[in-house]
């Protein structure tokens, strides 16, 4: 069975002793609530009509009566209960919890770690009391993380105090909320941001400041797509390209920085190209990596490069230090 379809199977099953729960709700309350579009939630209806028991008879599927304004359960078929985890998915599924609890904007940190507690209470037998878990200290979400959370639940554009590490600059934008995302183990929104006039990702750990407009956010209708603005560093002709040589011993670098290999030396060296926005910025990272990257092209960065290298030399020369071991910059 392919993982969707058991993600599918695992939401139908579960969904028969939701409605038991809940008689006479209505499709867009109950997909709310689920988690899925109405749409979805009517297909899933109907897919319903078709599970039940060995026999397959009228006696022996699961039968419903509903509508968008309301849905009931006429037969469980005994699907009275949800699904009850395994000690291996329990612990698999408090993993994922802490893990999303510690990524800035991904949940709501008070339900999540609700749904922990009553996880933990659940493996120890319902050892762990309601009181032990609200006296527990949780910590604090970031205001501007909460900010924009809210703002995206509600329809409203944000303005942004924003760090870019390729800039290495702070900049205020008012930005239309899209989506939060997971990407490459960080956090981010994505967004239409009006002063760049296009989908960007905005790192939950350097937004400084948020705050939620009156306004509505009105992101165009196209920057919604999924996968819209989903590469961080999308190759953009706009932007200065570096052509780096890589020692093969730094190759870890390319793990670290959005580079591209297109070629490989004799001695094992990698030949890379990378796009950066600021030429004071690139000079400078490649600096930190000393002799284990050399510039290769633009001529601006390569200079650049050189100038400061020569500047760090004379200072330790003149402070009496023997200069140590550099690797020339190639035009």
């Amino acid at each position: 069975m392919s993982s969707r379809l058991s993600v599918r199977l695992s939401r139908l099953l579960n969904m028969i002793p939701y409605f038991i729960a809940h008689p006479g709700i209505s499709a867009a309350e109950a997909a709310a609530e689920l988690g899925v579009t109405t749409k979805q939630l009517m297909s899933d209806l109907n897919q319903l009509w078709m599970c039940g028991l060995p026999g397959y008879g009228p006696g022996d599927l699961i039968d419903l009566s509903f509508s968008e304004e309301s849905i009931e359960v006429t037969f469980s078929a005994g699907i009275d209960r949800p699904l009850r985890l395994t000690s291996t998915e329990a612990t698999a599924l408090l993993v994922a919890l802490r893990s999303l609890v510690d990524l800035p904007g991904m949940v709501d940190p008070t339900a999540a770690h609700a749904a922990i507690a009553k996880i933990e209470s659940a493996i120890a037998g319902g050892s762990i009391s309601a009181e032990s878990v609200g006296s527990r200290a949780l910590p604090q979400e970031a205001p501007a993380v909460t900010a924009v959370r809210s703002a995206l639940a509600r329809g409203r554009a944000v303005r942004l105090v924003y760090y870019s590490a390729s800039r290495d600059a702070v900049s205020e934008r008012i930005v239309d909320p899209i989506r939060i995302l997971l990407v490459d183990d960080n956090s981010y929104l994505q967004a239409w941001c009006r002063q760049a006039e296009g989908v960007r990702l905005f790192r939950f750990d350097r937004i400084e400041a948020a705050t939620a407009l009156a306004e509505a956010a009105r992101p165009p209708a196209h920057a919604a797509a999924a996968t819209d603005g989903l590469d961080l560093f999308q190759d953009d002709p706009a932007v200065p390209l570096a052509r780096l040589r890589i020692r093969a011993d730094y190759a870890w670098v390319l793990d670290q920085y959005p580079m591209r290999k297109v070629g490989v030396y004799p001695d094992g060296d990698l030949e890379v190209t990378m796009r950066f926005a600021t030429l004071d910025w690139m000079a400078r990272l490649l600096l930190g990596f000393g002799a284990g990257v050399t510039a290769l092209d633009p001529p601006g960065l390569v200079a650049a490069v050189r100038d400061r290298s020569d500047a760090a030399l004379a200072v330790y020369r003149e402070a009496g230090y023997p200069p140590g071991p550099m690797r020339t910059e190639e035009a």
